[in-house]
């Protein structure tokens, strides 16, 4: 692999071209920072240079500060790891030099690459360059002076927007911003750049230092209007991230006090925030991201995936109709089959509407939405199954129906196609008993709404080819899904770890505690909704038939509560029906429906478990960890039998798959942040008060005792077995 390096060319016309080489995005290591310093005093102090462009290789400019550096300081706790010399330091240089400096962009200038180009004292770039300073999703600022050169190029309510919210945008509205100087064709783009140095330094063109403007910065009074409002914003979308409260601090002292007192400040704060908890979840999550595509025996033996040209699927419910989406948007073709004409044509109502919603929200051109809508068949038998690549059957969870599906599947489809099922709880050998085809059956688990959801579980059996998991996470990453392969079991990866989640929150209400209380504490904790919104939304007959398959797989350690029946006696079902645990209206936010009380009531006596008859007395943290603990106990299970890859690979199945707040870096990453003896001791309390729901796992138990973090390999524990 090529080492990161800077180089220098001198031309004829004394335009000095410094170029970052650091593939495949030019990052901003510890070697290009110390090369960039190098490189400028060099060009600085040559009498034969008059001019400097700044510039990337390999057709891009550069994506960034290389964020390895702190996974390293998170590991050590050591931020001597972060250059010696600040990058802002370097920026400076450039923006101080005494010669002109511009900067020639193509592909993509992120984070401290854009950082760097807004040190230059002008900025050509090609068409369609991706630029922005996304640091806030690590938990970060920009950290080499964006947070002040950024508002004076493009203005205070757009420079807030592009960092709040960690927007790009691309080169032509830089243009219109303020941001770039000139767009021109890519075989344009060093000439250009070479002759705009030039008329600088000949004084025909401005030379401009970006942190002296303040002509877009406005008024002092205008200025703390837009950062009170961009406040107020964050703490309603961002709670519980003080990177976003920083980030306006440091944009605020640089209005009031100067651009240089910004960076500073800048400086100073960013340290603190890189070894923040927030900081250290969020890169831990971008890494256990990266690492999914990494299986072993799949992705390191040679193999390259097939090309998915065609996909039937079975099945247009949600589910089914979702899935279908993400793949017709992703220009592969889809025949949808269903068992009659009234149901398929529901089920392409759904896609279309889907589609629509897309164009409707801005999020797909009118073009793009019918070529998309164009790709989809609608059939009744499986005569169009003769060449299709991959089956995906997402029908209702019906152990015989689904071994029909497949038997008849493994006829109507050609020997290579993989016969994928979309089944949440089922044992994929079970699913395909009664088929031969062993090698080519897999576990295609998408979270619903799945056109949406972001996680892809791939399932695989014992006898699983290498081949066909290939391909399906081959298909997962083209429709813009993040996969994650797991073993076989009940559940499987995700919904197997989190069944406990429900389950501890009825036992709270068991014992006294507030439905809306619970609620508001998870959601405070950083879930998008509690989980008693959460199955109004979803519906209660799903979560009933979920439950009832995990109390016949776990029945030591699950606990049986009244309540949703209750409920559906009642006549309700939640969103679906107006009435739940809250009340919806059109038009209006959910509010708690007083009337579900004397319901929650009758479900408390039917389990009797209140400790003499009396509500227990908690505090919102632990809500939280009699909620989530059993989770981390399950999770615990799950990692002793081998059924993920790594630790890492549930933790962003949790983020991607349950929405598990990504600043706690996922559910075990958050667990080793508590601490297993803490989790332990509180588990073996409960268990003791309340039963086996909370009993600690025996992996828990050898961990929180040894000391050793439940994120560590399994193969350091002696009672692992793997299923992969």
């Amino acid at each position: 692999m090529a080492q990161p390096r800077v180089t220098i060319d001198v031309g004829n016309d004394g335009v000095a071209v410094i170029t970052i080489s650091n593939p495949p995005v030019n990052a901003v290591a510890i070697p290009i920072i110390i090369g960039l310093k190098e490189k400028f005093d060099e060009a600085t102090r040559r009498e034969d240079v008059k001019a400097i462009v700044l510039t990337g290789k390999g057709g891009r400019f550069s994506g960034g500060f290389d964020i390895n550096v702190f996974e390293k300081v998170h590991k050590t706790g050591d931020v001597s790891h972060l250059p010696d010399v600040s990058v802002d330091l370097v920026v400076n240089t450039i923006e101080d030099c005494r010669k002109p400096v511009v900067a020639a962009m193509e592909g993509l200038a992120l984070g401290g690459g854009l950082e760097l180009a807004m040190g230059c004292h002008a900025r050509i770039a090609v068409p369609k360059v991706q630029l922005g300073l996304p640091e806030l999703t690590l938990g970060v600022i920009p950290g080499f002076g964006g947070t002040q050169r950024l508002p004076r190029l493009v203005g205070l309510p757009k420079a807030v927007e592009m960092m709040l919210l960690s927007k790009s945008i691309m080169s032509e509205e830089g243009k219109k911003l303020g941001l770039i100087d000139a767009i021109v064709a890519s075989e344009e783009l060093l000439k250009v750049s070479r002759l705009w140095a030039l008329d600088i330094a000949a004084r025909r063109k401005p030379w401009i230092r970006t942190l002296h403007r303040t002509d877009k910065i406005g008024s002092l009074a205008e200025a703390r209007e837009v950062l009170k409002t961009a406040r107020q914003q964050a703490k309603k979308t961002a709670p519980n991230m003080p990177q976003h409260h920083v980030c306006l601090d440091v944009m605020e002292e640089g209005v009031i006090h100067g651009g240089y007192s910004g960076v500073l400040k800048e400086a100073r704060v960013f340290k603190d925030l890189v070894l923040s908890d927030t900081s250290k979840g969020l890169v831990h999550v971008f890494f256990a991201q990266r690492a999914t595509s990494k299986v072993p025996n799949v992705s390191d033996v040679g193999l390259k995936p097939r090309v998915v040209k065609k996909v039937a699927v079975i099945g247009g419910g949600l589910m089914g109709s979702g899935i279908a989406t993400a793949i017709i948007l992703s220009n592969m073709h889809v025949v949808l089959k269903e068992v009659n004409s009234e149901y398929l044509l529901q089920g392409i109502k759904r896609i279309e509407a889907n589609v629509r919603a897309l164009v409707t929200r801005g999020k797909l051109t009118e073009d793009k939405a019918n070529k998309a809508l164009s790709k989809l068949k609608g059939v009744l038998d499986y005569s169009e199954f003769k060449d299709v690549d991959m089956v995906i059957e997402a029908v209702i969870e019906s152990i015989p129906l689904k071994q029909k599906i497949f038997s008849e599947i493994e006829k109507a489809c050609p020997p290579h196609c993989i016969l994928a099922t979309n089944t949440s709880s089922i044992s994929l050998n079970i699913v395909g008993e009664k088929t031969s085809s062993q090698d080519r059956i897999i576990g295609a688990h998408f979270f619903s709404p799945a056109h949406v959801m972001p996680l892809l579980e791939i399932v695989r059996t014992e006898k699983t080819s290498a081949q066909a998991i290939l391909d399906l996470m081959a298909l997962g990453k083209s429709i813009k899904k993040v996969p994650v392969v797991v073993g076989n079991c009940t559940g499987f990866a995700v919904n197997r770890t989190f069944f406990p989640y429900t389950q501890g929150a009825y036992i709270l209400v068991s014992l006294g505690v507030d439905v809306f209380r619970i609620d508001k504490a998870i959601s405070s904790f950083g879930l998008p909704i509690g989980p008693f919104m959460l199955q109004d939304v979803a519906g209660y007959g799903v979560g009933a038939a979920v439950g009832k398959i995990f109390v016949e797989a776990f029945p030591d350690r699950t606990f049986k509560s009244p309540l949703v029946d209750l409920l559906v006696k009642n006549g309700r079902n939640g969103k679906n029906n107006g009435k739940g645990y809250y009340i919806y209206e059109k038009g209006s936010k959910p509010r708690p429906d007083p009337s579900v009380l004397p319901i929650i009531n009758e479900s408390r006596k039917l389990t009797n478990i209140m400790p003499g008859g009396k509500p227990i007395s908690v505090t919102d943290k632990e809500i939280v960890e009699m909620i989530f603990f059993p989770v981390v106990n399950e999770a615990c299970r799950v990692l002793e039998e081998g059924i993920l890859v790594r630790a890492s690979d549930l933790d962003i199945a949790s983020v991607l798959g349950m929405s598990f707040p990504s600043y706690r870096g996922g559910i075990v990453f958050w667990a080793d942040t508590v601490g297993a003896k803490h989790i332990y001791t509180s588990l073996k309390k409960w268990s003791e008060m309340y039963g086996n729901f909370y009993k600690p796992s025996r992996f828990l138990e050898e961990r929180a005792i040894k000391g050793i973090p439940l994120s560590a390999p399994v193969s350091s524990s002696p009672t692992s077995k793997s299923r992969l």
